[in-house]
């Protein structure tokens, strides 16, 4: 009598043997065995569906959709634009939600964006010429857009840094080019007000808008375990409290500035007259619904950008402050310092043994770093400018109380550079892990630091600039994060990021939301004719989705350990039939050859 042992790649203990006796009985189906083979088969399909349905977001948009809308908004930076196509499905006629929208993606699968440079200010002196600088990237955003729907299609082009820096007289001659010559190219929903500068505040909303949006903060309804937060909604102060999804503030250091937003979800106070006037430029109200007598999507954020704070602007300061400082002391006291490489002056921000040169080439001053992160935190705060006024920071500017404890904040750009490039520990910051590190790399010799970089051990957009400024920068980071917005050391809730769920957030998404948020109107209209039954389908929620995955997946389960269980009674049964000479090679697993099917 054979023994045919099964084996799969399954933990071991799922390990089972047949006799020979046994095994016609499972060669010929039973109907409970069709039947259970079946109910694998649906599970498997709907767990296939539920996978391909929860990754849609990065399909291709499906242009031959009748019901999808689309979306257009250019960003008009200082060094080139970018045009960004979105797109949504009809809104679900309920007055709590937003619309939908998302990047419109490509055949390929890729974000439909296309970019050209240079920067639009570039052409101040030729304002005519602004029209066929824009063109490419309108007739790029039309190729993808089916032509039916064109005419309503919103195009908003919105202008930024190097267009605020132009006199008023030459961004309206770019402005007026824009608003004359793009409808007759183009036949997109377009209005004189559709193109604009915006101030950074607007910039630093839009941003905010966006980051939530993504986050799913602007979905109201909140499951168990997830943070809220009590908002005094403004103008409403006789009105209870709204209870709501807590959103994420943000936090961004670039090159040049660094900028911090954030929801004010209480009644603000102010010290005096004099910062309420401030504190009135800072802080932006807006209704993100498209019913004005709603205030379930009224927000007050906080929006406050520093330029001189980026990483590389607060580099410049301290080297000027530097070269200013040495040569008056070596002036007073009759010293060299820091004239030629065999006197240097030290500097605590750059890695141990480095050496730098600074300065223009009639004033050149020599460096030499010591490493000393806390000292060079220290020589670092008086750049901060803080001032001893009540709620304030960075050079005395207002900000509004943070409730620490019940607050959330994503940092990007640098803080995630800064965390990420070098010391390897972007996500979740801790002070306390994150000052230790900074520490070490700043103690570094500046030769077994470039071993490493050459080794490949750093990321690998690092490069040599990252590798000597990153001492300084750390140091920096932790100063504007401390002691400029006065986060406190044992704060838990900051992650940095590069990337929001695997998406790049581009301030442009906000704007496009704000500026629709009154589209639904019409759906609304639409869907109140339908009956309860449509209205019903078209809001079955995300929520719902994720409900029937877990449905499935333990429908699966369960069905597997009833298999294994049946399978264990007619091994046991076929025990009990056989002679008594046979059971100890079914119990022991000896005595008869073994022919092995692997599944």
């Amino acid at each position: 009598m054979g023994r045919i042992s099964f084996s799969c790649l399954f933990p071991a203990s799922w390990h089972f043997s047949l006799s020979s006796q046994v095994l016609p009985r499972l060669l010929v189906p039973s109907l409970r065995q069709l039947l259970f083979i079946e109910a694998l088969h649906t599970c498997v399909f709907c767990l296939t569906s539920m996978t391909l349905y929860l990754v849609t977001d990065v399909d291709a948009t499906d242009t031959s959709n009748p019901n999808l809308n689309y979306g257009l908004v250019v960003d008009c930076g200082s060094s080139g634009s970018r045009v960004f196509v979105y797109c949504w499905p009809r809104h679900n006629g309920n007055p709590h939600e937003l619309l939908d929208i998302q990047q419109m993606r490509d055949q390929h699968r890729k974000p439909v964006v296309m970019k050209i440079k240079p920067g639009i200010s570039e052409l101040a002196k030729t304002p005519e010429k602004a029209s066929d600088y824009i063109y490419p990237l309108l007739s790029f955003a039309a190729q993808h857009i089916p032509k039916n729907k064109h005419q309503e299609t919103p195009l908003y082009i919105l202008c930024t840094a190097g267009m605020r820096i132009l006199p008023e007289s030459q961004q309206e001659a770019l402005l007026e080019d824009l608003r004359t010559d793009i409808p007759v190219h183009f036949n997109f929903l377009f209005s004189d007000s559709h193109v604009e500068v915006i101030s950074g505040k607007q910039e630093g909303v839009y941003a905010w808008i966006g980051i939530n949006f993504v986050l799913g903060r602007f979905d109201h309804v909140h499951n168990d375990g997830e943070a809220v937060v009590e908002v005094h909604v403004p103008g409403n102060d006789q009105q209870e409290a709204l209870v709501r999804k807590r959103t994420a503030g943000v936090l961004d250091m670039g090159g040049v500035s660094t900028q911090i937003a954030y929801e004010v979800p209480k009644t603000v106070s102010f010290a005096s007259p004099q910062q309420e006037e401030v504190a009135k430029n800072l802080l932006a109200e807006f209704n993100l619904g498209c019913d004005a007598h709603r205030t379930e999507h009224v927000y007050r954020v906080y929006v406050s950008t520093f330029l001189g704070f980026g990483g590389n602007a607060a580099r410049q300061r301290y080297e000027e402050n530097l070269i200013r400082n040495t040569a008056t002391r070596n002036k007073l006291l009759g010293q060299h310092v820091g004239e030629t490489t065999e006197s240097p002056l030290l500097d605590p921000c750059l890695p141990t043994d480095l050496q730098d040169e600074i300065g223009q080439s009639t004033q050149k001053l020599h460096l030499r770093g010591t490493g000393d992160f806390d000292q060079c935190r220290q020589l670092l705060q008086p750049f901060l400018n803080r001032t001893n006024e009540t709620q304030t920071s960075l050079s005395g500017v207002y900000q509004p109380a943070i409730d620490y404890s019940n607050s959330q904040f994503y940092g990007f750009s640098e803080f995630y550079y800064c965390t990420e490039d070098v010391l390897r520990m972007g996500g979740d910051y801790n002070t306390s892990k994150y000052s230790q590190a900074a520490k070490s790399y700043c103690a570094t010799q500046w030769r077994t630091l470039r071993e490493r970089f050459d080794s490949g051990l750093y990321a690998s957009h690092a490069d040599l600039h990252r590798l000597k400024y990153q001492c300084f920068k750390s140091a920096w980071m932790y100063e504007v994060l401390h002691s400029g917005f006065s986060f406190p050391t044992n704060y838990k809730n900051l992650k940095t990021a590069l990337l929001v769920y695997d998406k790049e957030v581009q301030w442009t998404l906000g704007a496009i939301l704000y500026r629709t948020r009154f589209l639904p109107l019409r759906d609304i209209q639409q869907e109140s004719l339908k009956g309860l039954h449509s209205h019903w389908r078209h809001s079955f929620s995300f929520v719902n989705n994720h409900y029937l995955f877990l449905a499935c997946f333990f429908i699966v389960l369960l069905s597997i350990m009833l298999y294994l269980l049946r399978l264990r009674r007619i091994h046991r049964r076929a025990a009990q039939r056989c002679t008594p000479s046979s059971v100890p090679w079914l119990e022991e697993g000896l005595g008869s050859p073994t022919l092995p099917i692997n599944l």
